[in-house]
């Protein structure tokens, strides 16, 4: 199945933490149901790093979190492996001109590149996508 959404860590977080999710996140959630996502490899990192910090922080049980994994892990998720390679020459001159980090770049030089919508929470990244044409789902 091709890929027909990016996922950023936030919206996959909103599935893990009830006060984050919406209806619009659970939309998403859905759409992964028969549809695949794709995501760049740091994807995995920020993940993790989330639910390790909510751990730390008393948030979730690990037991919850291992829980979170099996979820995403069931659900069609697909690596780009390409993202890395195009950090200096595309993915930085995204961050310089929409004020965004590397990792939120990242997600927006994949949807322009892929041309899929981009699901996200983030506000940053969200109006830098709609600026440049990006269909935006989440919120």
């Amino acid at each position: 199945m091709t890929p027909s959404v990016i996922i950023d860590c936030s919206i996959a977080m909103a599935w893990c933490f009830a006060d984050e999710a919406t209806v619009e996140t659970e939309r998403v959630q859905d759409l992964l149901i028969a549809e695949a996502a794709l995501v760049p490899t740091h994807w995995f990192l920020e993940v993790v790093n989330v639910l390790a910090m909510a751990e730390k922080r008393k948030r979730i049980a690990a037991a919850d979190a291992t829980n979170f994994l099996h979820l995403l892990a069931a659900l069609d998720i697909r690596t780009d492996h390409d993202t890395s390679t195009r950090a200096f020459d595309h993915v930085l001159p995204l961050c310089r001109s929409h004020g965004l980090t590397s990792y939120d770049a990242a997600y927006l030089d994949l949807a322009i590149r892929r041309r899929l919508p981009l699901a996200s929470l983030d506000d940053d990244l969200r109006q830098a996508a709609i600026l440049l044409g990006i269909q935006v789902l989440g919120k």
